[in-house]
């Protein structure tokens, strides 16, 4: 077939997730533990697995013509690529990770200028060295091959570390000082690849199905029939996504309401709503949201 797009995808921590919000928007990727050719149901894609570490440079140098990764791995390798959405995603929550400058608890640096001419271990030794020179300091910093939160302080002063929680900090006696960057997921693709009509058009209509199950994490759609004389009243205590769709019934006298809310606020509207003349009310899962 003439037309594949070569697709990175991320393994690891993220590789779960990636392939449960891929079912979510229709694609079905299956793993195999013998391949590193993880199989989707789409005959024009194809699947590579590779380290969310190594993804961006590959897919600059057109190796893959796209991939999904973290904003922070692009940052770190400097790889010449176009972002082509924000996917909100990880394997403990959807807030972004942190990395983080950290020392440990009695240690007697309070800033990053306090660093100077200290050691720092990090896997991020691009983004710690930009952020080092953004401040002024000279440091020495180290690649660390793992298990970063227990060399200090005997085999480093301070870390430079990924976080969501924060939880792995505080069960290694660290304190954070600072910020370095924050970041979030991204599918990404090689700038030929992006500029080929077919495989950006493929891009951009995978980018729309990803994120509309982003978008509508969290949502619930909400019907009701109420009296017309009464919809003035239930619409002020609806807090509605778009403006909610009003159909006419069989019955002149009522109409049908349909929304869009917050998951978390349906325990508080739905009273509200049958007080103010909602009847038959429904709630039912929304699993895309397209804007």
């Amino acid at each position: 077939m003439s037309n594949v797009l070569k697709l990175g995808i991320p393994a690891g921590s993220l590789q779960d997730a990636t392939a449960a919000l891929f079912q979510r928007a229709g694609y079905r990727i299956t793993f195999s533990s013998r391949s590193y050719y993880p199989q989707i149901d789409d005959v024009e894609i194809e699947c590579l697995l590779i380290r969310a570490q190594e993804m961006a440079r590959y897919v600059a140098q057109g190796i893959l013509d796209a991939g999904i990764t973290g904003h922070d791995w692009v940052q770190e390798t400097q790889a010449d690529v176009h972002e082509v959405c924000e996917l909100i995603f990880s394997k403990v929550s959807r807030r972004p990770v942190r990395w983080v400058l950290c020392v440990p608890e009695d240690s007697p640096v309070t800033s990053v200028k306090d660093l100077e001419g200290m050691r720092i271990a990090t896997e991020a030794v691009g983004l710690t060295k930009a952020y080092l020179e953004k401040h002024g300091v000279t440091a020495s910093v180290e690649f660390s091959w793992g298990a970063t939160e227990v060399k200090p302080p005997r085999l480093a002063d301070a870390i430079v570390e990924v976080t969501e929680t924060g939880s792995s900090l505080r069960a290694n006696n660290l304190r954070i000082l600072d910020v370095v960057l924050e970041s979030t997921t991204r599918l990404i693709s090689n700038q030929t690849a992006w500029q080929d009509e077919w495989k950006r058009a493929k891009l951009e209509n995978i980018a729309l199905m990803l994120q509309s199950c982003l978008n509508a994490e969290g949502k619930v759609g909400l019907m009701m029939n109420v009296r017309r004389t009464d919809l003035d009243a239930l619409l002020k205590s609806l807090p509605a996504l778009q403006t909610p769709t009003i159909s006419s019934l069989s019955d002149p006298e009522w109409v049908d309401v349909n929304t869009i809310v917050d998951e978390a606020t349906v325990r508080i509207i739905v009273p509200e709503l049958k007080i103010a003349g909602a009847r038959g009310i429904v709630e039912y899962p929304i699993t895309k949201l397209i804007d």
